[in-house]
């Protein structure tokens, strides 16, 4: 794909979806999916509401681009490795409420249709995840990780749990390890001393 030139048509186009797009995930996450409105997107991005319609359609497929824009984490390596790398990655978004990762969870859980949305960019993040493991039930060990570390940081960031709200990252990353080690581990090798 080729880059737009600076100034051209295509890069303002290009820049107007980035600036709608950020502005959506900023909806989302103070509205969720059923409150948030085109109007309040297009207000957020400083256009029009039907330049919003144009470049995406309807609120759904803008919800869609969102959670396409959200990146998944890159999974990969040895079995150890790549559980490293999920944990790295859930100690982030401990740290810091991720906007886009919060969008698609408090919309998921108030709306279906926001809901059969986000099931697209799970299934991505899981797939990662189960190439990595060796084992015969990687894709049902893969949805065991990814509903842990989306339980952890709905908990955290939306129900905000009194006691996972207020907890360090390194320590919820501490207890969690030998589970996801154990998860991600071929059957038998290289799971958590008993």
């Amino acid at each position: 794909m080729t880059t737009p030139r600076p100034g051209s048509r295509a890069e303002q186009r290009r820049r107007t979806e980035a600036r709608i797009l950020a502005a959506a995930a900023a909806v989302f996450v103070a509205d969720g999916y059923e409150r948030a409105t085109i109007r309040a997107v297009a207000s957020a991005a400083g256009v029009d509401a039907g330049l919003v319609m144009h470049y995406f359609g309807s609120k759904q497929d803008l919800y869609r681009r969102v959670i396409d824009a959200a990146s998944v984490p890159e999974v990969s390596g040895t079995p150890a490795e790549a559980a490293e790398q999920i944990l790295a990655g859930l100690a982030d978004r401990l740290a810091s409420a991720p906007v886009a990762s919060l969008a698609l969870l408090r919309s998921m859980l108030t709306n279906p249709e926001a809901a059969s949305a986000a099931s697209a960019g799970i299934a991505r993040y899981e797939a990662q995840i189960a190439r990595a493991i060796p084992a015969g039930d990687a894709g049902l060990r893969a949805a065991i990780i990814s509903a842990i570390t989306l339980g952890i940081t709905v908990s955290r960031h939306l129900v905000q749990s009194d006691e996972l709200a207020a907890a360090d990252p390194a320590r919820v990353i501490e207890l969690l390890r030998p589970c996801v080690l154990s998860l991600a581990a071929l059957p038998g090798h290289g799971g958590p001393p008993e």
